[in-house]
């Protein structure tokens, strides 16, 4: 998979996240709802009087040294990652393992606040990047739901900590996914062949269409009641 940008809502991101997203070659797209709350941070030390009409969302100075200092580390871990040789749960543990205090992970912290500022920047800017992000998360919550409801036992949850029954979770869940998408696009095609319906169809309308739809479906199954009959449960009479 070629992954250029990952959409995400505000929970999902983090400076750190920031960060190796971009070490990594691809984009972070959050959605930030409090952005009141955000701050940028400045460039270059000595400029507090420049930017006049930012200065109420202005903090500090970014940290290059720190930055500098620590670049083979943040490289080092970050090949890891894209190499599969480490998990990002235990490079974090690492990281936080008795404080946050780590200097590795203040350089990440400090580069993903240049990244941040920069994003920022632009998701006040450009509203076409904004509707971007809505859409794609959309998509994002809608197959996420999708997959909540077909995949409904345990409360969605991986309850075992066993490898094997963990892939077997997975694949019965990728089942369902393919099955799923499969049936629906077969439902959409059949509507769409008959001219009554595809007549009716604007280009924004066939824009909208989504495989995605499961309201249709019963993941419990059928049990048909036929209340003109009853259970023979009477009581026998000796």
């Amino acid at each position: 998979m070629s992954v250029k940008k990952n959409f995400v809502d505000s929970h999902g991101q983090s400076e750190v996240a920031f960060a190796f997203c971009h070490l990594l070659g691809f984009q972070l797209m959050p959605r930030l709802k409090a952005i009141k709350r955000q701050k940028l941070y400045r460039p270059l030390a000595g400029s507090n009087d420049a930017y006049h009409n930012l200065q109420p969302v202005l903090s500090r100075t970014i940290n290059w040294d720190l930055i500098r200092q620590q670049y083979d580390q943040i490289i080092k871990y970050t090949t890891a990652l894209r190499l599969g040789t480490a998990e990002p749960e235990a490079i974090l543990r690492r990281f936080t393992r008795a404080n946050v205090q780590h200097p590795t992970y203040q350089a990440l912290g400090e580069l993903g606040k240049v990244l941040k500022t920069i994003f920022l920047c632009q998701y006040l800017h450009s509203e076409a990047l904004r509707r971007e992000i809505h859409e794609g998360l959309n998509v994002v919550e809608n197959w996420n739901s999708a997959n909540s409801f077909i995949f409904y036992g345990r409360s969605s949850e991986f309850s075992s900590n066993q490898r094997s029954e963990q892939v077997l979770s997975m694949l019965s869940l990728h089942l369902l996914q393919v099955c799923l998408v499969y049936v629906n696009t077969l439902m959409l095609q059949s509507v769409l062949s008959e001219s009554h319906w595809s007549s009716q169809m604007t280009t924004e309308d066939k824009r909208a269409l989504n495989p995605l739809i499961y309201g249709h479906v019963n993941p419990y199954g059928i049990f048909p009641l036929d209340m003109n009959k009853r259970l023979k449960i009477e009581q026998q009479v000796a």
